[in-house]
């Protein structure tokens, strides 16, 4: 067996250390691991297992690990922390929303939200101003996972329609601009 070239940037190179490695039977693999990582492998792990990490490893070597960031979000994945979920709305999409029969229609700008004119730094306080409650402006404006529902007076569950309008599609009814329109009662 031959040695693993020395790590380099160059594409070729690493590109022909990978198929190499991926030629090897497991012994070869189990063999290649102990010199490499100076440990056994785990002896679950099957000869494609093997072959995907120690080609893993030469790219690592050659071209950098994670990033700060990538190595913190793994980090607490495996610890058990749910991911953190990022909004990020570009300048200019629309956010639609219908509550009580009013249409209400939000643009994203750098600074915040404008909303009838007037400029907002979050979309709760636009929420808030809308409703009269205290409301969570991403789930208001449709932005959370799944359909705000909420009770009508006789306790049935009535679904609230939020819409986002970006370039003139509205990325939640597929390619209409326009939410459905529904009698929503709070």
């Amino acid at each position: 067996m031959t040695a693993m070239v020395q790590r380099s940037s160059n594409g070729e190179a690493i590109e022909a250390e990978i198929d190499r490695v991926r030629s090897l039977g497991l012994d070869e693999l189990r063999t290649l691991w102990r010199t490499t990582l100076r440990s056994s492998p785990p002896p679950a792990f099957t000869r494609d297992l093997i072959a995907r990490f120690i080609c893993w490893h030469i790219q690592e070597q050659a071209l950098g690990g994670l990033d700060a960031d990538a190595a913190k979000l793994l980090e607490g994945l495996a610890r058990g922390d749910k991911p953190k979920a990022e909004r990020r709305l570009k300048p200019g999409t629309v956010l639609v929303r219908e509550y009580q029969g009013d249409r209400h229609t939000v643009t994203v700008v750098p600074g915040g939200y404008v909303w009838r004119d007037a400029t907002y730094a979050s979309l709760s306080t636009i929420a808030r101003a809308i409703t009269g409650t205290a409301w969570n402006g991403p789930r208001f404006f449709g932005l959370r996972v799944g359909i705000n529902r909420m009770e009508d007076n006789e306790g049935e569950q009535t679904e609230s329609h939020a819409g986002i309008v970006d370039a003139g599609r509205s990325l939640r009814h597929g390619s209409s601009t326009s939410p459905r329109r529904t009698k929503v009662q709070r």
